[in-house]
Formats: structure tokens, sequence, C-alpha cells
């Protein structure tokens, strides 16, 4: 075998012929990859060696050399080389531990942007005091002053950073790399936060007419402001808005059904859609494109929270997109004669209850379509009138 033949052999296994056990793999699609087959212990054992180019056939029989010596030796090349990768693995910094733990976790988030927010946090508030050490010479005191540093900016976040950073160890644990996991509540012995939920600004339901005139008055691009008055009519969250696409919606039977995975609770979510709400998405159709969203940015990508949010903010309105939500809910209790779990069932919202829940299968479809068609009543008119419905 040859430096040039290894590059040009038609697919097949190509023995070395040395003694070693050195073979040449060379598959269908044209990769080519090395292996060593060699009698370990009376056992036969196949060792990867890496692939072609990246491994030349020089490298390949130096690699199959020292095995073939190891073996001579009485030991076996997988069981070292299972060590070395231990070994290096101990010495593993927290930055380096943290890629890992993203990168295992990220499959089971749901926000795409979940991994970035993962490492951007950490990369911020705990790289810079422990990111370059070894994770098993991290003490909890190092925690400890990275998380009230922390706090001591954003309070809301530390709570996240902390965590996180428990993610880390707790996989670190996992793999050998330390015995213990140095960032639990009970080692760090942090003193409590003062948690002030930060309420989001909402209008009251007598104003929501005038704001929504006020954005299609506006020079915004036509998704942002269709996808702002889809969402107050809906009663959905902004991100399920922005996220939805033309497949989850039923024009016929005016249903927008978002999957479980695009929900907040992770359940999936039937929308009635009002006499208003269809014609808005009648315009939308102007906007289709091959992305497949209903409401797409200029590039044809979805649109930003921070795309409404601005809007909203830069036209005056006193309240945040999500406030709306609030709005909504003051109204069906001011203004209807609705059940409360009717309100609640159409803010996508799970019973506190788990055992009244798992009784209650009925989503209460119909009395919400009754509901949402009253709202987009009220909410097109120029005068708020008072009405009943049950």
């Amino acid at each position: 075998m040859t430096a040039r033949s290894v590059a040009t052999l038609p697919p097949g296994r190509y023995p070395d012929g040395l003694g070693t056990g050195l073979i040449l793999r060379v598959l269908d699609s044209g990769r080519r990859n090395w292996m060593q087959r060699l009698m370990v212990q009376g056992k036969r054992r196949d060792i990867g060696l890496g692939g072609y180019p990246a491994v030349s056939l020089a490298e390949a029989r130096e690699k199959a050399l020292t095995n073939k010596r190891l073996v001579f030796a009485g030991v076996d090349p997988i069981t070292e080389k299972r060590k070395a990768m231990i070994e290096a693995a101990k010495r593993m910094t927290f930055a380096e531990a943290a890629e890992c733990t993203c990168k295992e976790l990220a499959p089971s988030w749901k926000g795409k942007k979940e991994p970035q927010a993962f490492l951007s946090s950490l990369s911020t508030y705990a790289f810079p005091y422990f990111g370059a050490t070894d994770v098993a010479e991290i003490t909890p005191a190092d925690i400890r002053r990275a998380v009230l540093a922390c706090r001591a900016k954003v309070p809301n976040l530390s709570v996240k950073v902390q965590h996180r950073i428990h993610s880390v160890f707790k996989w670190s644990v996992a793999e050998g790399l330390r015995e213990t996991n140095p960032a639990t509540s009970e080692a760090l012995a942090l003193p409590k936060l003062e948690h002030k939920p930060k309420k989001n600004r909402a209008l009251p339901y007598t104003e929501v007419h005038d704001a929504i005139e006020t954005v299609k008055a506006s020079g915004a691009w036509s998704a942002t402001k269709l996808a702002i008055e889809f969402t107050i009519l809906t009663a959905a969250r902004s991100g399920e808005v922005r996220g939805a696409l033309w497949e989850e919606i039923n024009l016929s039977a005016a249903v927008w059904t978002i999957p479980a995975e695009r929900m907040k609770m992770n359940r999936q979510h039937r929308v009635p859609l009002s006499g208003r709400a269809m014609e808005v998405l009648q315009e939308a159709e102007a906007l289709r494109d091959v992305s497949g969203l209903v409401f797409p940015s200029l590039r044809g990508k979805q649109l930003s929270d921070n795309t409404l949010s601005k809007l909203v903010r830069e036209l005056g309105i006193r309240s945040t997109v999500h406030g709306f939500r609030s709005s909504f809910r003051t109204w069906a209790q001011e203004r209807t004669n609705v059940r409360g779990e009717v309100a609640e069932a159409a803010l996508a919202h799970v019973k506190a209850d788990k055992v009244e829940a798992a009784y209650a299968r009925s989503d209460l479809f119909e009395k919400r379509r009754n509901l949402m068609e009253s709202w987009a009543a009220f909410v097109s008119e120029t005068s708020a009138k008072v009405e009943r419905i049950g």
C-alpha cells in the first residue's frame, strides 16, 4: 500500500500487509478510514484509527505499530485509550464543560435561542471568575462570588446563572470529572434573594381599540403591524404569533392549532379565529414567502420580540405586547359573564389543580370561539359597549 494508492483505491477493504493488522476501509460514498484488527488477550478487537486524509498512511502505520507493541506487552490498547481520555477529561476547564453540557442539553430545550442564552450568561457572569479553571478545582466560594456579583448587577438573571452553573457541575459529576457538585444551594449558602416580580404594563381594555388603530396608522412593516393586531385578537403570546406557520392554520375551519413544542406549557393549543382575525390573515396572504411564516420579516425570517415591542414603545402605547393578554383577561372578567376557566383556557393557562386537570379534558373550544368573537368586536369598535356574554 502506498500513499498514492490510498487516495485512489475503489470501495473495499485493504490490509496494509505489514503484520500490524492495519486495514484501510473505502466506503461506497468514497470516505476512507483506518482500522486495526488485533488479538488482545485471546479476543479479536477492532480499533478505529481515524479517517483519511486527516490521518495519513504514515500516521496510521505509526499508531498501528504502537498498539501492536502494547499488545505484546500484555496491555489492551482500547483500555489505555479510554484511560487517557478520562485523564484528559479530568483536566477539562469549566468553560469547556459548559460547552459540553450545553450541547448535550440543547435537544431538550424548547427555544432555539436557549443554547445561546445559556452560554452567553455563563460567559459574562461565570467565566471571568473560573472559566479557565479545571472543574475539579472549583470551590463553592468561587461560585458564590460569581453569583453574588451577578446578583448585584442583574438580580433576576442571577437565579438562571446559578441554575446553569449547577447544571454544568451536575454534568461534570456524571462524567466523572469530580466527586461532588459545589453549586448546590446548601454549598453556596446564599442569602435569600428578595424577588419582586416585574409585571407587564397593560392598557385598560377600553384603550385597546385606539392602540390597534395607532399601530395600523404607523409606517411600520406590514407584517409587524398585522402580527401585533393578531396577537391582541387571539390573546396569544408574542412568540406563538411570531413563529406562526401557515401550515398550522385551517382557514376553512377558522382554527389555528399551535403545536406543543411551541407552547410555553408544552401542550397543543387550538385557537378559534374571529372574523377580524381571519381578515388579518387575508391581509397577511400578500406577504407569503418560502419561509412559511404567517408574519415574516423583511428578510423572510421570524420577527424578533424586540421588533414588536419597539414599535409599541415608540408609538407611545402604555403597554407591553404581552400586556394585551392582561387587557383581554380584565375585559373578560368585567364585561362578560363567561366563567373564569373559559378565559383562562383562551390564554392557554393550565389548571393549577393537577387532579382537576386530569379529569377536565375539554378545551372549552366552542365557548372560547364565542368569547374571542366578542373580544374582536369590542376592540374593533370606536366606543366600547358594555356586553354580557355567557
